[in-house]
C-alpha cells in the first residue's frame, strides 16, 4: 500500500548534482512601494495599453492555431528597435531572458562544460547553469566590483571555461563594463562568450553597446529584455542578438511554439510605440541618479550605477534594515552582501517616500546602524 507519510525533495531521486540547490527567492511581499526586484515601477501610459489591448483582442480570434514558430514579425520588430544593422536572422527570443540564458545553456553548455562568471553576478546565471548540467565557476572582480581586461583574461586562461558570461551594466551592483574588457575576453576563450544586458537602456546614451562588437565576431551573443525600460516584465519577453548560426542553434532546443500568440502580439504593439515607452526611462534615470546623491547624504555610501537601481552600503545590519523599511510598506532587496542593500529607482514620489522613510529610520537608530566610512 502507498506511504502516507509526507516526503521532501530530499527523498525523492532528483539528480545528484541539483541536491542541495535553492531555487531563485526574491521576497514576494505585497506593499506599497516595490524596490525589490528592479522592475520598471511606472505603468505602461493608457494609450500604448489600449494598442496592445486591441492586439491581444485580435490575437485571440486565431488562437485555435498554434503561433507563428518562427515569431518572425516580432523578430523584425526586435531589429529595428536595435539598429545597428541587425536583421531578424540576427535576432531570437524567448519568454523573459531567463528562457534565452537556458536554451543558450542547453545549446552550448551542458554535462562536462563549464561556464565563467564574475561574481557577484546576477543569481540566474549560475541557477540556470545548474538546472542544464553546465558547471558553474565563480571568479573575483577588482575593486569595485569592476572587471579589468588583465581581470578576465587571467580568469580565463586559468579555467578554461566553454563559455564566458559578462553583466554589463552587472546586476546587483549597477558597474559599468567597458568594450575593451569584451573584447579581451573574447580573444582569450575559442568557447562563447555572452554579454548579458538586460539593463542597457539605463546607461548613458553615448555609450557603446555591445551590439558594436559583433560584426565579425560569430562566438559572441548579447542579451536583451523588455521586462525593464519597457514596463514589461509580466509579459516575459527576452532576446538576443548574435550571427545566424546562433540562432540556428538555439532552434535545436527550444520547445515547439515557446512564444504565445499574445506574447507576440503585445510585444509588437509595445515596440511599436517604442519612443513613448521609453519616455519613461529618462525619468527613471532621474531617480536613480537622484539616490547616487542623497543616499551618501544619509551616510551610505554607493557605488557607480549605469542601471536603474542603486547598491549601498554603511549598514551595519542589513536585514534589521530591510525589516524596518518593510514594516513602512517599502521593500528593497537584502542581497547577502556585507553592510549592503540595493534599492530599485522608483518613480519620484516612490523615491521620495523611501528617502524620506529611511531617513527617519537612521535618525531614530542606535549610532551602529550605519558603519562609520573609512579613514
Amino acid at each position: 500500500m502507498p506511504s502516507q507519510e509526507p516526503i521532501t525533495l530530499a527523498d525523492l531521486p532528483i539528480r545528484n548534482d541539483l541536491r542541495g540547490q535553492t531555487p531563485y527567492g526574491a521576497p514576494q511581499e505585497h506593499v506599497r512601494i516595490q524596490l525589490n526586484v528592479n522592475e520598471n515601477t511606472h505603468p505602461i501610459p493608457e494609450d500604448v495599453a489600449v494598442d496592445i489591448q486591441a492586439a491581444l483582442a485580435l490575437a485571440i480570434r486565431t488562437v485555435n492555431r498554434y503561433p507563428d514558430r518562427e515569431f518572425s514579425a516580432l523578430r523584425e520588430s526586435l531589429s529595428r528597435y536595435l539598429g545597428h544593422g541587425l536583421t531578424a536572422e540576427n535576432i531570437w527570443a524567448a519568454n523573459g531572458s531567463n528562457e534565452i540564458l537556458q536554451q543558450f545553456l542547453q545549446a552550448f553548455g551542458g554535462p562536462g562544460r563549464s561556464v565563467l562568471g564574475f561574481r557577484p553576478t546576477y543569481s540566474m546565471h549560475s541557477i540556470i547553469a545548474a538546472g542544464t548540467g553546465t558547471r558553474w565557476i565563480g571568479a573575483d572582480r577588482d575593486e569595485e566590483f569592476r572587471i579589468s581586461p588583465q581581470t578576465a583574461v587571467a580568469a580565463i586562461e586559468r579555467e578554461k571555461p566553454d563559455i564566458v558570461f559578462l553583466c554589463s551594466p552587472n546586476n546587483p551592483t549597477g558597474t559599468p563594463l567597458h568594450l575593451d574588457t569584451i573584447v579581451a575576453a573574447y580573444e582569450a576563450t575559442d568557447g562563447m562568450v555572452l554579454v548579458d544586458e538586460a539593463y542597457a537602456e539605463f546607461a548613458p546614451a553615448n555609450l557603446s553597446t555591445a551590439l558594436t562588437l559583433l560584426p565579425g565576431r560569430p562566438r559572441l551573443v548579447v542579451t536583451r529584455t523588455m521586462s525593464k525600460a519597457f514596463a514589461f516584465a509580466g509579459a516575459r519577453v527576452g532576446y538576443l542578438a548574435a550571427d545566424p548560426a546562433v540562432t540556428d542553434a538555439m532552434r535545436l532546443v527550444r520547445l515547439p511554439y515557446h512564444l504565445s500568440a499574445f506574447t507576440q502580439a503585445a510585444a509588437i504593439a509595445a515596440l511599436a510605440h517604442t519612443a513613448e515607452m521609453l519616455a519613461m526611462v529618462d525619468d527613471i534615470k532621474a531617480q536613480r541618479d537622484r539616490l547616487l546623491v542623497e543616499l551618501p547624504k544619509l551616510g551610505y555610501p554607493v557605488h557607480e550605477s549605469w542601471a536603474n537601481f542603486v547598491l549601498f552600503g554603511g549598514v551595519s545590519d542589513p536585514h534589521a534594515m530591510f525589516e524596518a523599511l518593510l514594516a513602512n510598506d517599502i521593500i528593497i532587496r537584502d542581497l547577502g552582501i556585507a553592510n549592503h542593500l540595493r534599492v530599485t529607482a522608483g518613480t519620484e514620489a516612490e523615491t521620495t517616500e523611501f528617502i524620506d522613510v529611511l531617513q527617519r529610520l537612521t535618525a531614530a537608530a542606535k549610532p551602529s546602524v550605519v558603519v562609520p566610512p573609512s579613514r
